[in-house]
């Protein structure tokens, strides 16, 4: 049993490890008897960039009540995450990762996007994901400022369900895991994946520390600039989505081109000006 215990150990290491360093290709999920440490190769993230989610599949919300994923939506961009509320370890790194990001944004769940966390365990209640809603919403420090009377929790959603509906979800979206029946522990890949309002996986943040520079600029992308403002979009245009880090970089050409269009238009406001001189001179 120790080795086992070393052995899980390891593979939740190697689930961190993965996630920052290049995740795995699997994609479905597995269960251990507990004898056997689960492979690193079973875990992982696969991106599937514009795939569509299950927006049918159902769960049950913070309060007990069957929702379907899309009611979470609310046309939206939505950070989608995955986790359990047990979790001793990695759920932590990744969720306070995002709260950290979120902190920093200047734009609110609830109103400009929506958080959906979905339990990787079925026996996660619903209960403990209104506990985990509560101190979620807290430590954004927006609890106040988006009550969670509002109808959709002030943009916080923490889903629980069945082993069917956590695996088509799972599936769709690229997340593989591994769960030991003995134990109840859930070796996972760490990441969050930010997803458009009608469903499409739009880009992935790997790791357990995103930047709120990303975060934000996934979430303009995925809105189709319905999010942000001019400045957001001028930003993005000198950034590209690297899939294989899972963060933006900043793109040459995309630099060329803004500068470009800068150049012209001061060109074209100078001319304006000018001529507008020349014409009170007469």
């Amino acid at each position: 049993m120790t080795a086992a215990r070393g052995g899980w150990a390891a593979a939740r290491a190697a689930a961190a490890a993965i996630a920052v360093f290049g995740p795995a290709r699997a994609s479905a999920s597995a269960t251990t008897s507990g004898s056997t440490p689960p492979s690193p190769n079973a875990i992982g993230i696969t991106q599937r960039l514009n795939a569509p989610l299950p927006l049918d599949v159902m769960f049950r919300d913070e309060a007990g009540n069957p929702v379907s994923l899309g009611e979470s939506f609310r046309r939206r961009p939505v950070i989608l995450t995955f986790a359990y509320f047990r979790c001793p370890m990695l759920c932590g790194y990744v969720q306070e990762g995002l709260l950290k990001a979120l902190r920093a944004l200047t734009l609110d769940a609830g109103r400009d996007f929506e958080v959906v966390v979905v339990s990787l365990d079925p026996a996660d209640t619903s209960a403990a994901a209104a506990a985990k809603k509560a101190e979620h919403m807290r430590r954004t420090g927006r609890a106040a400022r988006v009550p969670t009377t509002v109808k959709g929790g002030g943009g916080w959603h923490f889903l629980t369900g069945n082993d069917d509906a956590i695996q088509r979800l799972t599936s769709a979206a690229g997340f593989s895991y591994v769960r030991d029946a003995p134990s109840g522990q859930i070796a996972h890949a760490a990441g969050i994946a930010v997803v458009t309002p009608d469903g499409r996986v739009s880009r992935y943040l790997l790791g357990v520390e995103f930047s709120a520079r990303d975060l934000r600029l996934a979430l303009v992308e995925a809105a189709a600039g319905k999010v942000g403002g001019l400045v957001d979009r001028v930003v993005l245009a000198c950034y590209r989505y690297d899939p294989a880090t899972g963060r933006y970089t900043i793109a040459a050409l995309g630099i060329l081109r803004v500068a470009g269009a800068a150049t012209v238009l001061g060109l074209a406001v100078l001319v304006v000006a000018l001529n507008r001189r020349a014409a009170r001179g007469r």
